[in-house]
């Protein structure tokens, strides 16, 4: 049974996030009885230099017991989602409807970066729907509402846009926020994109392309300038963005003045590669290979980071778990505005490292350098810069990454 519709603004039932959260415990269970199975096979079967004589047999015995397993797994989970569907509406005026808790968007944000296209298919009440929000709060994209929001809004427009497995409000980090420092220090008036960043990066540069339109169209004020500040996976989401707006026509493409990527993996980041590696590492063995099917939960988001895809074409009919090299179709940055890129480097300036790295990030993959010279992005010399002793997330709260972005952006 699907979610009940709730309007931007109304609080979450907590009854919701239960129902997501089971649905989840179910399907792990099921899963793992998934790969039980197939590991049971694979070793009561015998040797395969035997010919493996013993795997019909040990199919014959087993199937019925791992078939009950999931039979009785599913129908619990049936009887526990009906349940609390139907004690939703009866619980609410005792439990209350209250906005998320920090904690509670912080988990959701990372579950929804490791299984969120997962979560988006099945109708999980827990996968999180693209909006515009500030402070937490979604915003709704009418002139009237967002003149109530902000009674004070400016012409100059900044849309923040936040990385893999978090979320908006975790752009403050050790008191300090860009958006809301800029704010202060250049008026601009900052909003926070909030989105599911296990989905494909396409889906959400698409997706968020359309909301930026909506955004223009109906902010109160004329827009005189338009920034994208995004960390991490938010600079693929950006560029994508850009990629749309420009084929659809969109009116905010000609209003965008700057876009800012702060430890982007541009040309993808170790970590999803070394997890690729395993996966083809647990394949080579029948007996480990059923746990390769674990490391294949990962999402779509995840996966888009091996090489930094932006495109649909950059996965469209291919299998994003397969092995093969970086072959992604060209995509330029955005024309007609400023573009930036800040990397992170954990390594103090002067020291020799071979390949510096945020902790997540490749420098040369922030920066747009790659191996292959129309891979490259052309981040004018002046536009690049290297935050040294800077580990990923510090690139959100370090007082010399502020004062380069304030920099920029006040020329």
């Amino acid at each position: 049974m699907p979610p009940r519709e709730r309007s931007p603004k109304a609080p979450r039932s907590p009854i919701l996030d239960l129902r997501g959260a089971s649905r989840l415990v179910i399907e792990a269970t099921n899963r793992i009885a998934d790969v039980v199975e197939a590991m049971h096979h694979g070793i009561g079967a015998g040797p395969a230099v035997l010919g493996r004589p013993l795997e019909r047999p040990v199919q014959l015995l087993t199937r019925p017991v791992y078939g009950s397993v999931r039979g009785v797994t599913r129908l619990v989970g049936d009887g526990i989602d009906a349940a609390l569907a139907r004690l939703e509406p009866l619980a609410a005026p005792l439990l209350g409807e209250r906005p998320p808790g920090l904690g509670r968007e912080a988990v959701v944000a990372a579950l929804n970066g490791v299984l969120g296209d997962y979560l988006a298919a099945s109708g999980n009440p827990l996968a999180i729907e693209m909006r515009l929000r500030s402070d937490g709060r979604p915003l709704e994209l009418h002139p009237d509402a967002l003149r109530l929001a902000f009674p004070r809004a400016t012409g100059k427009l900044l849309v923040l846009v936040h990385g893999s497995c978090v979320n908006d409000r975790q752009w403050t980090r050790r008191g300090h926020d860009h958006g809301a420092a800029l704010a202060r220090d250049l008026g601009f008036t900052p909003i926070y994109l909030h989105y599911n960043s296990g989905l494909h990066v396409s889906v959400n540069g698409r997706a968020f392309a359309g909301l930026l339109e909506q955004l223009v169209a109906a902010w109160p004020t004329p827009v005189d300038d338009l920034v994208l500040l995004a960390h991490s996976m938010g600079g693929l989401v950006a560029r994508s963005a850009c990629h749309f707006g420009e084929a659809e026509g969109h009116a905010w493409r000609r209003k965008l003045r700057a876009l800012v990527c702060l430890g982007t993996p541009h040309h993808g980041a170790p970590l999803e590669r070394g997890g690729h590696w395993i996966d083809l590492l647990l394949g080579v063995s029948r007996y480990s290979a059923p746990l390769a099917r674990l490391g294949k939960l990962r999402s779509a988001g995840v996966t888009d980071m091996r090489h930094g895809n932006v495109l649909d074409a950059h996965w469209e009919g291919r299998d994003r778990f397969a092995h093969g090299r970086d072959d992604r179709v060209p995509l330029p940055l955005p024309q007609g505005a400023r573009c930036y890129a800040i990397a992170g480097s954990a390594a103090v300036q002067g020291a020799a490292r071979k390949r510096p790295t945020d902790g997540l990030v490749p420098v040369d993959s922030a920066l747009g350098v790659h191996e292959r010279p129309e891979l490259t992005l052309g981040f004018p010399e002046a536009h690049r810069w290297i935050a040294h002793g800077t580990k990923h997330l510090d690139l959100l709260s370090r007082p010399e990454v502020y004062a380069k972005l304030r920099s920029w952006l006040s020329s």
